[in-house]
């Protein structure tokens, strides 16, 4: 049974790629093994051009599409790709209208990174800036309220997350740079009930992401009953 699953996923890749006009290739399971350099390819490897990176004008057009307020991540020096590819489809999943990362100290979107976010990737627009310090500037000039996620700020949940807004989450174990905390509208921490003071960058982005989504919801049913 297996194996027969395994084929009927391999038959709908091929039919999807053929769909689309896509050139394929057939070779034996040695060849993919090489190909893969010891990855797990399941059967099947795609190549393609290096992904396209997305503008901040990009960004703020999918909002305003949406009738919806700016709602962005910004990333500040995340440097594992399966953190990345984590970060991606969580915000996806959480109707993150972009994701800005700098093109120093940060990974880029690699194959690790698309393959982690299973998709995600695709359905929402990264912005790779040359500094993500002058990004955030041009957020607040352009009317957005930007927080830096951090264990030394006020609780998330005792803070207006209402509007434009935008979280930054730092690197792994070191955190959001001070310089970057310093420029951030304010600081905003996620409670913690353990002994262990720190959470993932990908979790920590995660539970950013649902607290600004539980805000908006709890405002809308309010505006209902009153």
């Amino acid at each position: 049974m297996k194996n027969s699953a395994h084929d009927n996923r391999v038959t709908d890749i091929l039919d999807l790629a053929r769909r689309a006009g896509v050139e394929l290739r057939f070779r034996d399971r040695a060849a993919l093994d090489r190909a893969s350099d010891g990855a797990v390819h399941q059967g099947c490897i795609g190549y393609c051009d290096g992904y396209a990176y997305s503008s901040l004008d990009d960004v703020f057009a999918c909002a305003e599409q949406k009738n919806e307020p700016p709602f962005i991540v910004v990333l500040d020096g995340i440097e594992d790709p399966h953190n990345l590819g984590s970060i991606i489809r969580s915000c996806e999943c959480g109707g993150v209208h972009g994701i800005i990362l700098g093109k120093n100290r940060q990974v880029p979107v690699n194959d690790t990174v698309i393959k982690v976010a299973e998709g995600a990737a695709e359905h929402v627009r990264i912005v790779r800036a040359v500094n993500v310090n002058d990004a955030i500037r041009t957020l607040k000039t352009r009317g957005v309220w930007v927080y830096a996620l951090d264990a030394s700020g006020n609780d998330i949940y005792s803070e207006n997350l209402g509007g434009a807004l935008a979280l930054v989450v730092g690197a792994e174990g070191k955190g959001v740079s001070r310089l970057t905390k310093e420029l951030c509208d304010g600081v905003l921490s996620l409670p913690m009930r353990g002994k262990i003071n720190s959470l993932n960058a990908s979790v920590a982005a995660a539970l950013g992401i649902y607290c600004k989504i539980s805000y908006d919801a709890a405002v809308k049913r309010n505006n209902k009953q009153a």
